[in-house]
């Protein structure tokens, strides 16, 4: 594996993903490098803007899924080619004190826009980042990432929890999915490429979309958390 020395641009504190993965980190990109340190103490956030080659779905029988998923902005229930959308990862302090980052995608779908939305903190032992996903935070799964030999990143979901009130439940493999998420940096483009797949172990495929965007900067001092972009309940449970 590559190592690469450290983009200018990135901060010398370690984000929460810097410290997951430890000196792997320097395995990949200098640009995935910096996009990947943001955090309070660099005191960047970070806006990607592009557009999805394609957004897809499995079967008929995901569609029930996605809809209900929609409601807490969790997944999107429309395919689409040539989809514009924005990232926005940003972080702040939660509720209980814990430093947290920010991964809201809108895509501008024709007739209304969608949004995923999804908060990433630390686990407890600092090996691991904490996927909550949703407006409500109520499925929450661990993140494995990993750095390729050609500095991309490859990020795969662990098990995945349900957590509503004092339920707190593994999802069933025969409902639960598992996301693999691949990124890197066309330098000879000078953006991003991103592709996600969602698939179930019986079932297959599930979800997924593709595509490239550029990424911008932006001082979180002075640009802050906007309305609407932190989840309306955040849960405590690691």
């Amino acid at each position: 594996m590559t190592m690469y020395p450290p983009h200018s641009g990135v901060p010398s504190t370690a984000s929460i993903f810097r410290t997951a993965m430890g000196p792997a980190f320097d395995g990949l990109h200098p640009q995935l490098q910096r996009r990947f340190s943001v955090g309070l103490a660099g005191g960047e956030a970070c806006t990607g803007r592009g557009v999805m080659d394609r957004i897809w779905h499995g079967g008929a029988f995901v569609k029930p899924f996605l809809a209900l998923g929609t409601t807490r902005n969790i997944l999107v229930p429309r395919t689409g080619r040539n989809v514009p959308f924005v990232i926005e990862n940003v972080p702040y302090t939660d509720t209980y004190g814990r430093e947290t980052v920010t991964f809201v995608r809108t895509f501008d779908l024709p007739g209304r826009s969608r949004r995923f939305d999804a908060q990433m903190v630390l686990g407890p032992r600092g090996d691991r980042v904490l996927d909550y996903l949703g407006t409500h935070q109520h499925l929450a799964s661990d993140l494995h990432f990993h750095a390729e030999p050609d500095g991309s990143l490859l990020i795969r979901s662990g098990e995945h929890r349900f957590r509503e009130g004092v339920v707190d439940v593994r999802v069933p493999e025969l409902i639960g999915a598992t996301a693999e998420v691949r990124e890197s940096f066309d330098d000879h483009s000078g953006r991003f490429r991103i592709r996600v797949r969602v698939v179930n172990k019986y079932f297959g495929p599930l979800f997924g979309y593709e595509g490239s965007f550029k990424a911008t900067y932006s001082d979180i001092r002075s640009c802050g958390v906007r309305p609407g972009l932190r989840p309306v309940r955040e849960e405590s449970r690691a």
